[in-house]
C-alpha cells in the first residue's frame, strides 16, 4: 500500500455525528469496498480509493480517520457480505450442522465474494503483525459469530466454541489451498474428513 504514513492523521475527520455525514460515509464505504473485492490490495492507496468513489482524498479524509481506518472499514463491510451470504445458504431449519458446513463451502470459495482482497489482508497480518493484526483477528471474528450461529441450539456454550473454532481453521486450511493450488480434489478429501467429524460430534448427544 502507499500513502499510508502521509495520510494516517485524522486531521480532516468532521462528519462524525450527522444523519448527512454518516450517508455520505457509508455510500463512499460502499464504493471503496466494491473496487477493493474487484481489484485487491495491490496498489492500494488513498488516491486510488478516491478514484474508486468517485472524488478527492480530502473528502476520503473528511470521512475517515486516514487510508488504514479506510481499510480496515471496508474489509470489515466486505467480511459482512460474505458472512450473510454465508448464513443465507447455510441456516435452513432442522438441517445438522454437517449439512451447513457442506453447503457454506462453495459460498466461501466464489473469488467474486472479494475471497482475493480478504486472502491478502490476512497476508497483512502475518507480514507485519505490529501493523495489521487486527485484520485477521476482526476476520476471526466475524466468522468466529457466524459459526456459533450455525451450531444446534442445544449445545453448550463452551462446545459450539470448541466446534465453530476447529472448523474455523479447517475452513481457513482449504481457503489457502483453494487460493494457492485450485486442487479441487484434495479439498473435497479434506472437506469429506471434517464433516465426517462434524456427523460424529453431532451424534455424540
Amino acid at each position: 500500500m502507499s500513502d499510508a504514513q502521509q495520510t494516517d492523521q485524522p486531521a480532516y475527520r468532521r462528519s462524525a455525528g450527522t444523519a448527512r455525514g454518516e450517508a455520505r460515509r457509508l455510500e463512499l464505504l460502499d464504493k471503496v469496498t466494491d473496487d477493493l473485492a474487484d481489484n485487491g490490495l495491490t496498489d492500494y492507496s488513498l488516491r486510488r480509493a478516491a478514484r474508486a468513489a468517485g472524488t478527492t482524498h480530502k473528502v476520503i479524509l473528511y470521512h475517515f480517520d486516514g487510508l488504514e481506518d479506510l481499510l480496515a472499514q471496508a474489509l470489515t463491510r466486505l467480511r459482512r457480505r460474505r458472512v450473510d451470504n454465508v448464513l443465507a445458504a447455510a441456516i435452513r431449519e432442522h438441517d445438522t450442522l454437517a449439512e451447513r458446513i457442506r453447503r457454506v463451502w462453495p459460498v466461501l470459495a466464489d473469488d467474486a465474494s472479494g475471497l482475493r482482497v480478504i486472502d491478502q489482508a490476512i497476508g497483512l497480518a502475518m507480514y507485519d503483525p505490529e501493523r495489521y493484526a487486527h485484520l485477521a483477528t476482526d476476520a476471526a471474528a466475524q466468522y468466529l459469530d457466524a459459526l456459533l450461529k450455525m451450531c444446534p441450539e442445544s449445545w453448550s456454550a463452551a462446545r459450539k466454541r470448541e466446534v465453530a473454532e476447529l472448523i474455523l481453521a479447517t475452513m481457513r486450511g482449504f481457503l489457502a489451498e483453494w487460493r494457492t493450488t485450485r486442487d479441487a480434489e484434495r479439498i473435497e478429501a479434506g472437506m469429506a474428513g471434517l464433516i465426517r467429524a462434524l456427523e460424529r460430534e453431532e451424534a455424540a448427544e
